[in-house]
């Protein structure tokens, strides 16, 4: 079978929304139908501020239905007054509120009709109120005596409910109501007795109708009440109910209303009113009563609250009683309405009908608004029911229940329509779906047939129907197929056949991906003003990009697309960023995917550290001397559980407002033992601590106050200081105000000399120190120091050795000697002082040198002194760094706290020459083909008689790989100057000039140049080298040179300090090279400050003071910094490769020039 097939637009199938529909498919429009009544006004008001009022009634049917109307069941013809305006194709209309329209007010029906029967509307109420006004009277005053009851009455005109009554003055004031006078349900004013004070000539009722816009006032009215002769005490006596109603009335209530149950009573004094029910059920509670007990009120009335009421008006005269029998009955309710519908021909038809009320309503059927004569209908009829057999198309129709009692009448309308049509298809044909993989698809097929349709469908060419579980055939013909998958894609057919003909429509179905959806992190924690960033990853189908829309929710609730709280938190698209987090960011943080298919969620919660709360509730207990309990509760810990918690204490004798620590708890305890010290006023507060960190601290217990005790403990630190030799200052750590213990400290000072057989001396002092004097000089004492204070004395306290004042050594070192080591290094000796001529602790001795001459010119040279410290009792030390081949003088001291004793007599010494320096340049000065002249300078410091020069040469070239190292010995000391010969022309050579003397070799100048080509350079050479130009560059380049090498001097010897290691590498002693490893462990670094000429070591940084050249850096420091000729081991660490010779200080030559 061939279809045709269109799209009419993609109708979608949300597989998560299962669409509902009723049962019975409502008639479409295009099949003939019987009216049904779609839109009616109910019970309406004609307020006179209005300007029109609007009755409305609205049908459907085919054909389209014509409206009449009835009033009060009379016809009433829409035209009969031109102020009412009609609405074409419909019943709807308006009156115009142009002048008198009371004659509008009435009850209204609507009919709706066409060929196929008539529908009828419920009752409409039109309410033209009358504007409520009081009579014009004249009130004549009331005269009454004392004791007298009164009642004034109030009459207010009729008006729409609810009206509200007020008794006031002319001025607008309140009459006061209470027990005595009080106003009754109708408004009147009723006084159980009067009083003077109630005489008044402004007596006015205020009537107030909120729904009219409208307040009336009724005429003053005069009260005068007149002493009387005598008191009128009297019983009670109801004045509502009245007694000419009896001792008993019937009240009727509506279920569901309010039941009003009123009592007034007269008498003197005052009657009290009370309220009981006599039979039926009791009430639950205590019944609910209004106006000073006169009212009894019961809302949303029940059939329990039936029975018999009484009130009881008492004073102490007597009592008065009524009984009030209440029935509770209800308007007419449906229990079984009548339900029309579509019917085939040859069907049978039952209609039921069933209400329920009090009293019981009546039953009245209808046929098209009109009621039905059991004579001519063809079916039957009972008060419940009408029942039809072989239903025609002509018994189509509009049958109306109406049930009525004296409360009300209610109206149900069944639409009996009798059809025989073959099947309409009311879905578009051709429509596309989509749904996603995993959930339903919904194909629909919406029919509408009489009589009822069978319906199919199948897929793509097949022809059998979809049967297996995954399908499932609606009652409105929308196919679901479970749990889609790719393969379900394709065309689908729904058929609809019945006895009068069959249809079909064709869908097809696209089965798109799931959208997939992950935040990350997972459930992060965070600390609290840190910053978060939530990141939304998701997968969807390519064809949903374009509905594809993404959104937060936090604990259920959007969040804004727009920055919150100041740019705070900010969304993206898919990230979610929270800047500074606090506790209230806290909570489940969810991720909402949608497109025009699906919907999928995915979450995070994020869990917000902090530091705890503050703990709260500090309790003390326990209460000893030393000791009580702390008991807190803890804060909230945030996330994080409490693993610590700080004890703090503030006291306020010695320290007030300041909190110190006391202990700590470790885990998640909240109690504590803590010891106490004697004689404070303590108060605590606890601190939580979390692995965020600390809470606040809480806030303070009370404060605890421990009874004082004598000292538990001595000054510590107990030590001797002297500033002069005849003096002893004992000092100690006074004790902290904690320890005290009590009031009245005091320490007890107890010394004697040591090893002299005396009493014990004692002084009491306030002060932590005590000054003795005309002691002898450094002479060993014990000394005690105990606490003492009004409660007794600390415990026994130790003995402490300290030492009278210091003097400075009187007596110098003997025996004073030299040994040579080297040409710069010598071993000092010497006796020490006896230790009673030290007159102090001795701190170590100091050995000083100065130069006297040069033994190789015999010149002689101001004296500048060096100072070597060496700390402690020792007789021997090494002092490095002396010039070569000179006279020194050596002195040596004893030192100790105090100061510096007398100088040993100088010892006069020689150095032995050394090795020279190297010659203070090297130059090239004429360059052949094979040979080259040398020149060079003097050495600096020659530090003995010259012997002469080695010149050494070796080939090099660019890659600095060198040939071997050819020697020349100059052994007249005064040439300066040689030609080498037998070169190789064109080679980079590289030479050497050192110095010597008999102690060896100093270190090498060198300099770099290049030979000549033969037959090529010599006349370029000679060219060149008689240029006025060239000339010129060369003297200016020997003159940058020798002003190079003059900053190189000087700074190498500004402020008489060098370092060993430049010496060493400038003097490479031979003499030193057969020192093995002594270390120069007897040297000092001392903490003392030097004395006058001496250099200060810190750190290995030698500073000089006057022009010394101390050398107490290289002292007793860290071992194995020198050899024991006083160099650094450093310097002769590294071994240098066979046959190289070591250059400093020189550059390559910058000619002959290359072509």
């Amino acid at each position: 079978m061939k279809m045709l097939l269109r799209t009419k637009g993609i109708t979608i199938c949300l597989f998560f929304f299962v669409l509902s529909l009723a049962a019975a498919i409502e008639i479409p429009l295009s099949v003939a139908q019987l009216p049904t009544i779609t839109e009616q006004s109910h019970t309406q008001i004609a307020y006179p501020f209005d300007e029109d009022f609007t009755i409305k009634c609205e049908a459907r049917g085919n054909p389209q239905p014509a409206f009449n109307w009835t009033k009060d069941g009379k016809p009433f013809n829409l035209l009969s007054d031109p102020r009412i305006v009609a609405t074409n194709n419909s019943g709807t209309f308006v009156i115009q509120n142009r002048g008198i329209i009371t004659n509008f007010q009435g009850k209204y029906r609507c009919f709706a009709s066409n060929v196929l029967g008539t529908a009828m509307s419920e009752e409409i109420e039109l309410i033209v109120p009358s504007v409520p006004k009081f009579p014009k009277e004249k009130i004549e005053p009331l005269d009454v005596e004392h004791g007298d009851s009164v009642i004034l009455h109030c009459n207010p005109p009729k008006g729409i409910p609810p009206l509200h009554i007020y008794w006031m003055n002319i001025d607008l004031q309140h009459i006061p109501q209470d027990e005595r006078v009080s106003m009754s349900l109708k408004g009147d004013l009723y006084f159980a007795n009067v009083e003077e004070n109630d005489s008044r000539s402004d007596y006015c009722c205020f009537a107030a109708f909120p729904r009219l816009r409208t307040i009336v006032q009724k005429m003053p009215m005069m009260l005068k009440v007149s002493r009387s002769n005598f008191i009128k005490e009297r019983k009670p006596r109801l004045l509502i109910p009245p007694e000419s109603a009896g001792s008993s009335s019937s009240v009727t209530v509506i279920k569901g209303g309010v039941l009003l149950l009123e009592c007034i009573a007269e008498g003197l004094p005052t009657p009290h009113l009370s309220w009981v029910k006599v039979t039926g059920n009791l009430p639950r509670d205590e019944p609910e009563t209004e106006n000073f007990g006169k009212i009894l009120k019961i809302d949303q009335v029940t059939t329990a609250d039936e029975g018999t009421y009484q009130c009881t008006a008492s004073n102490p005269m007597g009592r008065a009683k009524h009984e009030f029998h209440v029935h509770v009955e209800e308007p007419p309710q449906w229990i079984k309405k009548p339900e029309g519908g579509v019917y085939s021909v040859g069907t049978n038809l039952v209609l039921l009908c069933e209400a329920i009320g009090n009293p019981e309503p009546t039953i009245q059927w209808k046929l098209n608004g009109m009621p039905i004569d059991s004579r001519t209908f063809r079916g039957r009829i009972s008060a419940r029911e009408i029942s039809l057999t072989n239903l025609q198309l002509q018994d189509s129709a509009v049958y109306q229940c109406e049930a009525s009692n004296k409360h009300g009448t209610i109206l149900a309308s069944a639409n009996v329509n009798v059809l025989n049509i073959a099947p309409l298809i009311l879905t578009s044909d051709g429509e596309n779906y989509a749904a996603v993989v995993g959930y339903s698809a919904f194909l629909h097929c919406e029919i509408f047939a009489s009589p009822a349709a069978d319906i199919r469908w199948t897929k793509d060419d097949s022809i059998e129907p979809l049967s297996t579980l995954r399908y499932e055939l609606n009652k409105n013909g929308t196919l679901e197929i479970k749990e889609t998958k790719k393969e379900d894609s394709g065309s689908y057919a729904c058929w609809a056949a019945n006895s009068v003909g069959k249809r079909a429509i064709t869908a097809n179905l696209d089965i798109r991906d799931a959208t997939k959806l992950v935040v990350t992190p997972k459930n992060p924690r965070v600390l609290k003003s840190h910053s978060i960033l939530l990141k939304c990853q998701a997968e969807y189908d390519s064809h949903l990009k374009h509905s594809f829309k993404l959104s937060w929710r936090k604990d259920g609730d959007e969040l804004p697309v727009n920055s919150t709280e100041g740019g705070r938190i900010i969304l993206d698209r898919d990230t979610l960023f929270i800047s500074s987090v606090t506790q209230e960011d806290q909570g489940v943080y969810m991720c909402v995917a949608r497109t025009s298919l699906d919907s999928v969620m995915a979450e995070s919660r994020l869990i917000v550290l902090d530091v705890p709360d503050p703990p709260e509730d500090l309790q003390l207990s326990e209460n000893q001397n030393r000791s009580i309990r702390l008991s807190w509760k803890a804060g909230a810990s945030h996330n994080s559980p409490v693993n610590e918690s700080i004890i703090e204490f503030e006291e306020n004798r010695w320290e007030p407002g300041r909190w110190q620590e006391l202990t700590r708890v470790l885990g998640n305890d909240t109690t504590a033992l803590l010891s106490l010290a004697p004689y404070t006023n303590y108060q605590f507060h606890v601190i939580s601590v979390n692995a965020v960190g600390r809470s606040q601290p809480s806030k303070p217990s009370l404060r605890y106050a421990t009874p004082p005790a004598a000292p538990d403990k001595n000054p510590e630190n107990i030590r001797v200081e002297a500033s002069e030799p005849n003096e002893m200052v004992m000092k100690w750590e006074p004790l902290k105000p904690m320890e005290r213990n009590g009031p009245g400290l005091e320490y007890k000072v107890s010394w004697r000399q040591r090893g002299v057989e005396a009493d014990w001396n004692e002084e009491m002092v306030k002060k932590h120190s005590l000054t003795l004097r005309n002691t002898p000089t450094f002479v060993p004492y014990e000394i005690k120091v105990q606490a003492v204070n009004n409660l007794g004395s600390g415990p026994e306290p130790n003995i402490t050795i300290g030492y009278s004042g210091e003097d400075v050594p009187d007596a110098a070192p003997s025996g004073v000697s030299v040994d040579i080591v080297n040409s710069t290094l010598v071993k000092v000796f010497w006796f020490g002082i006896p230790r009673d001529r030290v007159r102090g602790h001795l701190r170590g001795y100091k050995v000083s040198w100065w130069k006297t001459k040069s033994m190789l010119d015999g010149k002689r040279h101001h004296p500048e002194k060096h100072f070597l410290t060496f700390v402690g009792d020792r007789n021997y030390g090494m002092i490095p760094g002396l010039e070569p081949f000179s006279e020194f003088r050596l002195t040596v001291l004893a030192y100790n706290s105090k100061g510096d004793g007398p100088e040993s007599s100088p010892v006069v010494f020689e150095t032995p020459e050394g090795v020279p320096e190297q010659p203070r340049f090297l130059r090239i000065l004429n360059f052949d083909k094979d040979s080259v002249t040398l020149s060079w300078g003097l050495p600096k410091k020659a530090n003995g008689h010259l012997t002469g020069y080695i010149l050494q040469y070796q080939m090099i070239n660019e890659t600095h790989e060198i040939g071997p190292l050819s020697d020349v010995s100059v052994t007249n000391r005064s040439t300066l100057s040689w030609r080498l010969s037998g070169l190789s022309s064109s080679t980079k050579y590289k030479f050497y000039v050192k110095a010597c003397t008999v102690k060896g070799c100093g270190k090498p100048v060198t300099e770099e140049g290049l030979t000549m080509a033969q037959g090529t350079y010599a006349g370029i050479y000679d060219g060149i080298s008689t240029q006025g130009w060239f000339i010129g560059l060369m003297c200016a380049i020997a003159l940058l040179t020798l002003l190079l090498l003059t900053v190189c001097f000087v700074r190498r010897n500004k402020g008489g300090k060098y370092s060993v290691k430049e010496k060493e590498d400038l003097h490479p002693d031979p003499e030193a090279q057969s020192i093995k490893d002594e270390i120069f462990g007897e040297y000092s670094d001392s903490d003392e400050k030097p004395l006058k000429g001496s250099l200060q070591s810190i750190n290995g940084d030698i500073k000089a003071t006057e022009s010394a050249d101390s050398l107490v850096d290289y002292g007793e420091g860290e071992h194995g910094m020198f050899n024991e000729d006083g160099s650094f081991i450093g310097a002769y660490s590294g071994s240098k490769e066979k046959g190289s010779v070591e250059s400093t200080g020189s550059s390559t030559a910058t000619f002959p020039l290359h072509a």
